[in-house]
This record gives structure tokens, sequence and C-alpha cells, in this order.
């Protein structure tokens, strides 16, 4: 008698639970390729945790009381910036996996494959950055972190619309704004590996912009509602923070985010 293999979503549910930062790369890169490779059973038998488990050093505070990075310019400055987009790629880790863990079942399999794929790129994303904290003589966890993105999962947990209006199409979609500036600023300091960096997460980030665009695209018109507009609505609901330009239009159109969406609410 064989014994039943697991289901997918208990495979994410533990790595969700996985708090060990190491741990939780492996752990998301596995589920990744477990799921791409048929090991796991497309089941969806155990909820998602209300929240995920993070390293028990990580000081979180809110947004607003965070220091001020500057611009980066001096060492202390440096370390703050790759700090601060690591504990974004950790907690993305963590976004996408209970994206697929959590309306995956209603959603399909391919919907299941494209976060899981997220999932696995955020995790290699926070390897390097982690590994460039390492050079300039720092970890992820030395500084404290805001809790705001995590925020948004549990605002969103209800509506898979709202989710995926909210964390890809606002927040990975704000990334692609504001990372060519970053780059660019990395660049003029003479650190170019720093810059490969964050290019290789620009490029991959259009890929999960444009995964998010297309199943909401799929989920409004299922309902027969008109995509920008039902996300205008979602977004004036769910997200506080205002959109604020300037937009990497070239970016969001690639992702398939035309300023159809975002340009009358910014």
């Amino acid at each position: 008698m064989t014994s039943r293999r697991q289901s997918v979503a208990a495979a994410i549910r533990a790595a969700l639970l996985t708090g060990d930062k190491t741990g939780k790369v492996f752990a998301a890169r596995q589920v990744a390729r477990d799921w791409r490779l048929g090991r796991l059973d497309p089941v969806f038998d155990c909820p998602m945790p209300d929240r995920p488990a993070w390293p028990g050093d990580l000081v979180l505070a809110a947004p607003g009381q965070m220091p001020k990075r500057g611009k980066g310019g001096s060492e202390r400055g440096r370390i703050a910036l790759w700090h601060a987009l690591a504990h974004i790629e950790f907690v993305a880790i963590d976004l996408a996996l209970d994206m697929a863990g959590r309306f995956g079942e209603s959603m399909g399999e391919e919907f299941v494959s494209d976060f899981l794929a997220v999932a696995a790129d955020e995790a290699m994303h926070f390897a390097l950055l982690e590994r460039k904290l390492a050079t300039l003589g720092s970890y992820y966890g030395a500084l404290p972190a805001h809790d705001g993105l995590w925020s948004a999962a549990q605002d969103t947990a209800h509506d898979v619309a709202a989710r995926l209006a909210i964390v890809p199409m606002v927040l990975e979609a704000r990334g692609l704004d504001v990372t060519p500036a970053t780059l660019e600023r990395v660049r003029a300091q003479g650190d170019e590996n720093g810059a490969r960096i964050l290019k290789r997460i620009l490029d991959d980030e259009i890929r999960h912009v444009a995964y998010g665009a297309k199943h909401f695209r799929a989920l409004c018109e299922g309902r027969g509602e008109n995509p920008p507009e039902s996300w205008q609505k979602l977004v004036q609901t769910h997200f506080s923070g205002g959109l604020k330009p300037p937009f990497n239009d070239s970016a969001r159109s690639t992702a398939g985010l035309s300023r159809d969406f975002y340009a009358t609410i910014a």
C-alpha cells in the first residue's frame, strides 16, 4: 500500500511556519520544486496561518517609527538600504506562499503554479540580499523592520480580488517604480554587484506583477466586471497610502498594468 503524498496546502503551511530565515528560503524553493515536479497532491486540506513565522531576533516597528535611511552614501546608510530590501523580499516569500495556499483551491492549479514560482524567486532574491548584507558585515535582523507588508495580507485575507489588487498590483508594482532610481544610485556609488542584484529583482518583479494582473483580469471577466474599475474600488477600500508618482509606465505596461488602472486615482 502506497502512502498518500503530501498535500500542497500542508507543504505551503509548513513553509509559512518556518521561522528560520535560511530554512524558509529552502522550504519555499522546495515547495515550488515539488509542485512543479508533480510530487504534491493538489489538495487544500488545512488552513493557512494568520501570521507566518519570522526570525526570533527580528524587531518589528510600525512603518512610521522606522529610522530614516538617508541616501545610502554612508556605510550605515548602505546597510540600512540593503536590510530594508532584504525585509521586503523576506516578507514577499510569505505573501506569495499565502496567496497560493489561501486562494489556490478556488483559483486553480495555474494560479498555484504562478505564485509558488513567485515564492521561489523571492527566496532567491532574499538569499542574494542576505549575502550582500554579509559583505557589509551585517545580517538580516540586525536592524528593526516594519510590519506594513503583512498588514496588507491580513486586510485582504477574505478576498482574492482584494489580495491581487493590493499585493502584486500596488505593492509589487511600486517596486517597479522605485527600483530603477535605487539601482542608478547604487551604481553611481561604484557598487556594480549591488546594481546587478537590483536588476535581477526588477526583471523578476515585472513577471510577478504580470501574474497578479493576469489573474485579476480573469477574475473580473468571470464576474462580468470592468478590471480597471474594480481595481480602483478595491484600492480605495483596502490601501490607505495613496498612489504617488513617478510611475514606471513602461515596466507597468510590460506587466499588463496599463495607465487606465492607476492614472485617474494617483
